[in-house]
């Protein structure tokens, strides 16, 4: 019986582990790639990767990176940020799609890869099936793979946390809830929120 890789939201497992290996993790960013470039005007994905604070976040960001441009596709990196804010700026940014590099709240030593489409939802199952027939197929084949100046490339979006917090703060904001004069006790728990959180409710007095 075939493995079936993706869950109840995205990919999961504990780093190091099958599947949550670099080498997986870049075939997968390849049939993302494929996937998505078909909602491209361009005829390449232009997807948009985030992640939160562990450790793993890095590695496995330059792998699933590295799937994209090896199919032509471009990865904007908008670094350690909120899953939501993924899901907004997938839209504002006009990507084809999003990557969400989090296991939730899963231990700290698993990791996981959550894939949005281009209006910021989680695919449908059809086309994680069709992600799912893809690595079973065994991913792209020589003649598929660009080369040369047809290979994709990684540009930072350094502005993607401050986007966020301006969304959510004028969000709060247009609903006339107005802050001034509470005293928050904010935890970011160690995690993602911690760079946009804190600066949102100062915003908001």
């Amino acid at each position: 019986m075939t493995r079936r890789y993706f869950g109840t939201d995205g990919v999961r497992g504990r780093v190091g582990k099958a599947p949550m290996t670099p080498d997986f993790v870049l075939r997968l960013g390849q049939a993302a790639g494929r996937v998505l470039r078909r909602q491209s005007l361009t005829g390449h994905a232009t997807v948009l990767i985030g992640k939160d604070t562990r450790l793993s976040g890095d590695m496995l960001e330059s792998a699933v990176a590295s799937g994209i441009m090896s199919m032509g596709g471009t990865a904007l990196l908008a670094g350690i940020i909120p899953t939501p804010a993924i899901a907004l700026l997938v839209r504002e940014l006009h990507c084809d799609g999003g990557i969400v590099i989090s296991a939730s709240h899963n231990p700290p030593e698993y990791n996981g890869i959550k894939l949005f489409d281009g209006q910021g939802f989680k695919l449908p199952d059809a086309v994680e099936d069709e992600i799912e027939a893809y690595l079973a197929a065994g991913g792209p084949s020589a003649d598929e793979l660009p080369n040369g100046d047809e290979v994709g490339v990684a540009l930072p979006v350094d502005d993607a946390c401050e986007l966020y917090i301006a969304h959510a703060v004028s969000t709060v904001a247009g609903e006339g809830i107005d802050f001034a004069g509470l005293k928050v006790a904010l935890d970011a728990g160690h995690g993602a929120s911690c760079m946009t959180s804190a600066e949102a409710l100062r915003r908001l007095g």
